[in-house]
């Protein structure tokens, strides 16, 4: 639904006391927003007697975690306060060792009674471990202050290990009167519909993703780069569907600017991980139907967490008939009509989140009505 501040007038509920340090670590959370994937974004804060004397945010993928920058944080004064304190915690604390050491030992070691966690951590190898590691050393854990706001934080992160796919976002530009491109198009040209500024926030959104998806058609018709260059951030994987590897490989997807997947009938040279080479690597999918469903599956193998769909008609449709989308971005030039064209996808069982206006661009932001 679109964001209507307090329309009745009524008073809105205070926050509590939890619920507004929780709301301070998801402040936090955010600083770690494009450095951290694919970790979750986390924010932490001790307090003392209603006193912050800590906190910290989760900083770079592979870096300290955010309780243990919150306990770095705290003044040589104050740590004699560390074992009165309460943690607060947006995300479960690990309780494994990967990059970095258990965050709950860290806890536990540091003599800390209470610790409120904003939502569970729905990674196999914590899923509740966390929890259970501090509540077997006695420390009192409360669990679901602020839970759906913590939960869609890292709503990639959340997506993906709890329904084992990646986060998905159908993404398109459309005419005002409903149409995406011409139906006769010359390899290379495209039609352009968004303006510099909504153009600049896609590339924004490209930032914010792990990958980039198109179809043959797209990638041959407007020859697309598919990456982030009107926008500071990481370059997203660029992935291509060609079925039976028809496309030149002089076009842009295929520079080596970027990591490129070309998902196919007939070549394989993906070795499983993420860590894909500057390049273009081939995933040879099985047969030619359910092809949604497999490339899902490809990207969950390949540890890829998020994907923004960006065309064409045929690819973002597909996505859409099987009902595999978290989100749907669409760009409306409300100052262009074109008559005749390719139509724009359609959507079934949409609700509306969230519209803005960038100059002649309306954005509407829609997520499925049934979840």
């Amino acid at each position: 639904m679109a964001n209507l501040g307090n329309p009745c007038g009524l008073p809105l509920p205070a926050l509590t006391n939890d619920e507004r340090y929780m709301n301070r670590c998801l402040q936090l959370a955010q600083l770690g927003a494009g450095r951290v994937a694919p970790n979750p974004m986390v924010g932490a804060v001790l307090v003392h007697n209603e006193r912050i004397i800590g906190e910290g945010y989760h900083m770079q993928y592979g870096g300290p975690h955010a309780e243990v920058n919150a306990l770095n944080s705290v003044l040589e004064i104050d740590k004699p306060l560390i074992a009165e304190s309460t943690m607060y915690v947006s995300l479960e604390p690990c309780a494994h060792f990967g990059k970095t050491p258990p965050c709950a030992d860290r806890i536990v070691a540091e003599g800390i009674r209470k610790v409120v966690v904003g939502c569970r951590d729905p990674f196999e190898q914590v899923d509740g471990k966390g929890i259970e590691k501090m509540q077997a050393a006695g420390v009192d854990v409360t669990v679901g202050v602020l839970q759906q706001e913590c939960e869609k934080l890292n709503k990639r992160f959340i997506a993906f290990y709890r329904h084992h796919r990646p986060y998905i976002v159908l993404k398109w530009a459309q005419t005002a009167d409903g149409f995406i491109a011409p139906l006769y198009q010359e390899p290379g040209s495209r039609m352009l519909i968004s303006g510099q500024y909504a153009n600049r926030l896609v590339h924004r959104w490209r930032s914010e993703e792990a990958s980039i998806l198109v179809g043959r058609q797209t990638a041959l018709a407007d020859d697309p780069a598919l990456t982030v260059r009107l926008w500071t951030g990481k370059q997203p994987i660029r992935l291509v569907i060609d079925s039976n590897l028809q496309l030149p490989q002089s076009l842009q997807p295929f520079d080596g600017s970027a990591s490129t997947v070309v998902f196919n009938l007939q070549r394989h040279s993906v070795s499983g991980s993420a860590n894909l080479l500057e390049g273009v690597n081939y995933y040879k999918l099985a047969e030619s139907s359910n092809m949604v469903h497999q490339v899902i599956s490809a990207l969950f193998k390949m540890q890829i967490q998020s994907v923004v769909v960006e065309g064409g008609r045929k690819t973002l449709q597909a996505f859409a008939d099987v009902g595999m989308w978290d989100e749907a971005r669409i760009i409306t030039n409300t100052a262009m009509y074109a008559g005749s064209g390719i139509r724009a996808p359609q959507l079934q069982a949409a609700k509306l989140v969230h519209q803005q206006q960038l100059d002649n661009d309306l954005i509407t932001y829609l997520e499925p009505a049934l979840t």
